[in-house]
C-alpha cells in the first residue's frame, strides 16, 4: 500500500466524496445567465425565467425528469463542480460591455455551492467555459419543453 504523491492537488477521487456516484435526493441547482443574469432555470423551485428584455421577464413552472436531472448531475460531477474550478481571469486589462454572467447554485447532500463567472473581461477560463457549455445543454433541454415554449417572446436587445 504505497501513498508517494503528497495530497498539495485535491484528486479527482478525493473530490468525488463531495458528489457520489449516485445521484443524492437532494441534488437540485439554479442557474442564471445572460446578459443580465434575468434569465434563471431553477430545480429548486421548479421554474424556469425568461429575461424578455423590454419588457421584464416571465416565470413558468418547470420540471425536469429524474433522468435528466441525473444526467446533468453525471455531467456536474464528471466536471467536479464541487472542487476547485478556476472561473476568475487573471488578465483584467479588456472590458466590454455588455457582458454575459452566470450563476450557480448546486446542491448535494445538503451542501450548496456557488460558483460565478462573467465575460467582462473579453475571456473566460476552461473551467468557466465547462460550466457555460453544461448550461447550453440545459437551456437546450429546457427550451424543448412546452412549458418554456409557452412563454413571451423576448423584446429589444442589448446594446
Amino acid at each position: 500500500m504505497e501513498h508517494s504523491a503528497p495530497a498539495l492537488q485535491p484528486e479527482p477521487s478525493a473530490e468525488a466524496v463531495n458528489m457520489p456516484e449516485q445521484m443524492p435526493e437532494d441534488f437540485a441547482f439554479s442557474v442564471r445567465y445572460g446578459i443580465t443574469a434575468k434569465n434563471e432555470i431553477n430545480t429548486f423551485k421548479g421554474t424556469v425565467t425568461k429575461d424578455l428584455i423590454s419588457k421584464g421577464s416571465a416565470t413558468a413552472k418547470l420540471r425536469l425528469t429524474d433522468a435528466e436531472r441525473s444526467k446533468i448531475y453525471r455531467q456536474m460531477r464528471e466536471m467536479n463542480v464541487l472542487g476547485g474550478m478556476e472561473l476568475e481571469i487573471a488578465d483584467k486589462s479588456c472590458r466590454q460591455i455588455p457582458y454575459d454572467e452566470e450563476y450557480w447554485i448546486i446542491r448535494v447532500n445538503s451542501e450548496q455551492k456557488a460558483l460565478n463567472w462573467s465575460g467582462e473581461y473579453c475571456q473566460t477560463t476552461p473551467d468557466a467555459r465547462k460550466l457555460q457549455k453544461l448550461r447550453d445543454q440545459i437551456v437546450k433541454l429546457v427550451q424543448s419543453k412546452p412549458e418554456y415554449q409557452a412563454l413571451p417572446e423576448s423584446v429589444g436587445g442589448y446594446d
